[in-house]
């Protein structure tokens, strides 16, 4: 018996160690990535342009001073370092929607978009740029209104999930799935009455998703929320844990699991409202990164979290890199990459059946 202990003890301590130092790696990995990632471009500057800017803007540093201003400097400093900060913010933000969306609906298989965010985010894209709407919101308009179209269809999910009762998971996915097919049958109608090419070859290019947008304004914006929500989540993985056991458990042992998957997807909504303002719809991120995570750690929201948040911003920072240097004087969308290099990793999955929030199912 002692001896069991014992072993029991060697081994908790011994995946405690490997989970900090993995948690230590990625953090390692991810400020590499952040530093690596402002070097590449379209625009040939060298290491010493790159970081002499950098290190100007931080220290101040007077012997730097040349890069102040002028053409390096706003390349480095008003272009690239924005873009990898809001790569970094949307990456983090969508594997932690994908972790707490598969917990909220028991569904492995679940992404942050399940609720049909994705479609109403295309719905305000499409108004904005179809219709035009530019005129009063300004040069945000496309943005502004996604976010609004994404809060929106999330709130009527919500509200529909709990018409004849508490809000279950079947119910929300039911009703995702219902409002993702209005809008979708809303926007094709609206692209379909307005009969312009150049504004439906617009809204393509806005659902295939894009960091080129970026500005201090929207990092500013982007990535404080991500950093509060993902706290927020970490605070409350024990519940999370709870949500995978089932609402009869859960109320076996005292939680209402109502409230609290009410309150979830209304902070997770906001997240994905945000990304998806800041950088279009951008799949399979969501889906891939928990589960390459739960894989590898198990199923604790404890460690589960932190641990995709990492990778996941890690993950899109070096997919936007890879969107601007593998054409030429040109630029791939980030959410078709990403669906490149998503879809075969899914399938993979499916295939070693290691889908299930154990590891395998």
């Amino acid at each position: 018996m002692k001896e069991q202990v014992s072993q029991t003890k060697k081994g908790s301590v011994l995946r405690t160690s490997m989970y900090v130092a993995v948690l230590i790696g990625l953090a390692a990995f991810l400020i590499f990535s952040i530093l690596a990632a402002i070097t590449f471009g379209n625009a040939d500057l060298s290491l010493k342009d790159v970081y002499s800017v950098i290190a100007y803007k931080l220290f101040h540093i007077k012997s730097l001073s040349a890069y102040a201003e002028g053409a390096v400097h706003d390349v480095v400093w008003l272009i690239r370092l924005p873009r990898v900060l809001l790569a970094l913010a949307v990456g983090m933000a969508l594997s932690v929607c994908g972790v707490v969306m598969q917990a909220i609906v028991q569904n492995p298989l679940a992404d942050p978009y399940v609720l049909g965010i994705s479609s109403g985010a295309s719905l305000g894209a499409t108004l904005a740029i179809m219709l035009g709407v530019s005129g009063f919101l300004g040069g945000n308009s496309v943005g502004v209104t996604a976010f609004i179209g994404a809060m929106v269809t999330s709130f009527a999910v919500i509200a529909i999930a709990n018409m004849g009762g508490k809000a279950t998971s079947a119910k929300l996915i039911l009703a995702g799935m219902a409002v993702s097919a209005v809008c979708s049958a809303f926007s094709n109608f609206v692209i379909y009455i307005t009969n312009d090419k150049n504004a439906a070859t617009e809204v393509m290019k806005w659902t295939m998703g894009s960091l080129a947008g970026a500005s201090w304004s929207r990092v500013g914006v982007m990535l404080p929320v991500t950093l509060i929500c993902v706290i927020i989540f970490w605070t409350q993985y024990r519940n999370l844990n709870l949500m995978l056991l089932g609402d009869d458990v859960s109320i076996t042992l005292g939680t209402d699991l109502h409230r609290l998957r009410t309150f979830y997807l209304i902070v997770a909504s906001v997240m994905i409202g945000f990304a998806v303002y800041c950088a279009g719809v951008i799949g399979f991120v969501g889906l891939v990164i928990p589960h390459v995570i739960r894989i590898l750690f198990g199923t604790d929201h404890r460690r589960l979290l932190p641990l995709s948040a990492l990778l996941g911003a890690s993950f899109l920072i070096w997919c936007d890199v890879a969107c601007r240097v593998i054409l030429k004087n040109s630029e791939m969308p980030i959410g078709v990459l990403v669906s490149i290099i998503g879809a075969p990793c899914f399938i993979y999955l499916l295939v070693r059946k290691s889908y299930g929030f154990g590891g395998s199912k």
